[in-house]
């Protein structure tokens, strides 16, 4: 008997880079890769057993399972490729997205050292 966890493994195919990688386009003479940053979990569990006799629950057999899953994919740029190179092209909106938490969260830990030693 498979679990339910051995089942959500199966069925997630081996995508690898594909997923974080586009497919190659042209714009304006130069060759475009977009890029994303990617991340998915699954996560699944069963169980059983019995409550005890006399307690809040009454007596009886329970027995449950479940699953489940999610994702995201977030845009952070494109490999752009020209006469001089390939260049890394990163999105601005992302880098504020990802920025602005990242050094709030700076920003307070170090209030927190600098108040701590006072």
């Amino acid at each position: 008997m498979t679990t339910i966890i051995e089942r959500l493994a199966e069925a997630v195919p081996g995508w690898g880079a594909k997923l974080a990688y586009g497919d190659k386009t042209t714009l304006n003479g130069h060759e475009i890769v977009p890029v994303a940053f990617v991340v998915f979990g699954f996560g699944g569990g069963e169980g059983s057993g019995e409550s005890p006799e006399g307690g809040p629950e009454p007596a009886g057999k329970g027995e449950g399972s479940g699953g489940g899953g999610g994702g995201y994919a977030v845009p952070v740029g494109a490999y752009v490729g020209s006469p001089n190179g390939l260049k890394f092209r990163a999105n601005p909106v992302t880098l504020l997205l990802f920025a602005v938490p990242l050094v709030s969260a700076l920003g307070l830990a170090l209030a927190r050292i600098v108040n701590a030693k006072q």
